[in-house]
């Protein structure tokens, strides 16, 4: 497990001395998971909350009259996703560790959130107290903490996304994998796309090639896992 922002190319100073309670805020469009992860916290000396919102927009308005140390975001929300609002507070409050929270650990979703909104963390919303309390001191010491099962599924991203570069598969066959999973045949695959259906059996001839499956079952399933169809 990672841990400080050196250790993929990032550089952050560490927050006030750690005698000192941690201020946070807490931002999810879940009121049940606001309530969850505020009993978490209950009563832990290190930590103080600042304030919870179930509105990225509003959030965003209150730190500034609310300084905060750790905002933790949920990373799907209407109006303003986790990486938008990440962003804005980056922007804005530069000094505020982000620390995202998600149902999910997909790693287009993680990728996003690291590349884009330059968090600390993230873990998924079954974290337990403990693991919590752990994520949040490691990044108040100026670290960052990823949970297993997202540092698995960023693994697994990675291997996927090497995969599919390694098997050189063109935006013409991706289009016709997308067909087929919609159990379109080589006619109506031909006439969707313009193209001849002698043209259409060699592209599924290179793609089974190419991905090494040799089955629609088979290519639908390696397209699902390459994160080829949505």
């Amino acid at each position: 497990m990672y841990s400080t922002k050196t250790e993929i190319g990032l550089t952050y100073k560490p927050l006030p001395p750690m005698n000192r309670k941690i201020t946070l805020a807490l931002v999810d469009d879940h009121q049940i998971v606001i309530d969850g992860l505020m009993s978490l916290l209950k009563g832990h000396e290190r930590f103080r909350l600042a304030f919870a919102s179930t509105n990225p927009a509003e959030t965003l308005e209150k730190l500034a009259d609310h300084p905060v140390d750790i905002l933790l975001t949920d990373v799907m929300m209407p109006g303003m996703p986790g990486n938008e609002l990440a962003k804005k507070v980056r922007e804005k409050y530069p000094a505020i560790k982000i620390l995202a929270l998600s149902m999910s650990g997909q790693g287009d979703l993680v990728n996003e959130m690291i590349n884009e909104a330059d968090i600390s963390g993230y873990v998924l919303k079954n974290v337990g107290k403990q693991e919590l309390i752990k994520a949040l001191e490691k990044i108040a010491s100026g670290g960052i903490f990823f949970s297993e099962e997202v540092i698995a599924e960023l693994q697994r991203s990675s291997e996927r996304k090497k995969q599919k570069e390694e098997a050189h598969l063109t935006d013409r066959e991706i289009e016709i994998i997308r067909l087929i999973e919609k159990e379109y045949n080589n006619k109506q695959i031909a006439e969707t796309l313009f193209i001849s259906e002698r043209t259409v059996e060699t592209h599924r001839k290179n793609i089974f090639r190419k991905t090494g499956t040799s089955s629609v079952i088979g290519l639908v399933k390696y397209a699902y896992e390459h994160r080829l169809i949505d």
